[in-house]
């Protein structure tokens, strides 16, 4: 059997969750404490896989709805970047002349091949609906995966990110369905890892 720990950023959205032989904790929201809590259990776990599972912002034009469930293939740190006159340039696409490498989007290579999850393309943001990320071909926003993907990346981890969606990532949106997507999460949950055999 394969060790596997599944991270949520909330105890709200680990409330409900038991699969035979997996574990689980609450990673904290945020950036900050994905990327300390991820390397940790990187270094003191020595966890076979890290899911990172929790709720997200649908855009208009994704094919997506709230409800759905989502396997999350990238993750793009859509608001590191500058403002200026002109609007906001992502990190990636300044020549600051200091040597910096900043990824455009984080990509999982860990993705399998039959997953049973559609497949989404995913903004991490520190300040959710801000106007200013770019949204052409992504589908849904978080705010912990960049981090998770990056510490994984720089770790060597085998990894993967669930998402069900709770809301439209709209000004003014409808009464998030916090509920409805967390049963939704648990359930994608185990329909991925059934998929993996992760308990065999």
């Amino acid at each position: 059997m394969m060790r596997t720990i599944v991270l949520f950023p909330t105890a709200m959205e680990a409330v409900g969750f038991a699969y035979p032989g997996v574990e689980f904790i609450v990673s904290g929201v945020g950036l900050a404490a994905t990327a300390v809590t991820t390397t940790r259990l990187i270094h003191t776990h020595r966890a076979d896989l890290l899911i990172l599972a929790g709720i997200a912002g649908v855009y208009p034009d994704s094919p997506f709805e709230v409800g759905d469930v989502a396997l999350v293939a990238s993750e793009t740190d859509a608001d590191l970047g500058f403002f200026h006159r002109d609007g906001f340039s992502h990190l990636s696409q300044i020549d600051l002349g200091m040597d910096i490498v900043v990824p455009p989007r984080y990509d999982c290579p860990h993705l399998p091949e039959a997953p049973h999850l559609p497949l989404a393309h995913s903004n991490t943001l520190n300040a959710a609906l801000a106007p200013h990320a770019a949204v052409a071909g992504i589908d849904i926003e978080n705010m912990e995966g960049a981090a998770f993907f990056h510490a994984c990346l720089e770790g060597g981890q085998r990894f993967l990110e669930v998402r069900a969606i709770s809301n439209e990532a709209v000004i003014d949106h409808p009464p998030w369905d916090f509920a409805g997507s967390i049963a939704s999460l648990h359930h994608g949950l185990a329909v991925l890892l059934d998929a993996l055999e992760v308990s065999r």
